[in-house]
């Protein structure tokens, strides 16, 4: 059978650490979460490779590397509401949710949806929910929120999106343009987000977030 366990060590010492990622609560959370779970069951042996997981129609998982760099990066604190966009199976979700207050996760796909929501209840993630619907849409109902996660690339952010960031918030995104991808944090102040690159990574564009073609004679 195999040790996850021991898997879970190996990717926090050979792949977490060495990205200059130290914050306490961050490397306690990868280490307490079972990243097998939230994968399908058909990837659980590469939950912990350093290596996106595919999902469902171009969808992915992205590497551990990338979602802790990302939370390094935002440095979420305790008493606070974050929109965890694209949360696929719900690991971010649940990483997330042992740093923050409370945590939406928002997933399109139904099927996504319901098992991430399932799997979460499982884990004891009793302050994390599942909001099904488009992820372009956010879930302004239960927002405004202090810190948006966006788990996979994106061409631009919907003004939909950065209405539900507090003044004084925080966003992070992936921002692809063609095969090479920059992860930069968005600072909002009297309702203007300014951007700030963090580090290279890279995944698909998800659904709604690509940049609409402009044509011209």
């Amino acid at each position: 059978m195999t040790d996850f366990s021991d898997r879970r060590r190996m990717m926090v010492d050979t792949q977490i650490r060495p990205a200059d990622v130290t914050k306490y609560p961050i490397i306690e959370a990868l280490l307490a979460i079972p990243r097998e779970n939230f994968v399908p069951d058909s990837q659980s042996e590469v939950a912990y490779a350093d290596q996106s997981v595919p999902l469902s129609d171009g969808r992915v998982v992205p590497e551990p590397r990338t979602l802790a760099k990302m939370l390094d990066a935002l440095d979420v604190r305790q008493d606070e509401l974050v929109l965890d966009v694209a949360c696929g199976l719900g690991y971010s979700t649940a990483v997330v949710a042992r740093l923050a207050q409370m945590v939406i996760g928002v997933e399109e796909d139904e099927g996504l949806a319901a098992e991430a929501q399932e799997t979460l209840s499982n884990s004891s993630a009793d302050n994390a929910i599942v909001h099904q619907g488009a992820l372009t849409e956010g879930a302004a109902e239960h927002g405004p929120y202090d810190v948006i996660l966006i788990e996979g690339g994106v061409e631009e952010v919907p003004d939909e999106l950065l209405a539900q960031l507090k003044d004084g918030g925080r966003i992070a995104a992936l921002f692809m343009s063609g095969a090479l991808g920059e992860v930069k944090v968005g600072y909002k102040s009297a309702g203007r987000v300014s951007w700030r690159f963090e580090f290279n990574a890279g995944a698909p564009v998800l659904p709604g977030f690509a940049k609409p073609e402009v044509f011209s004679l």
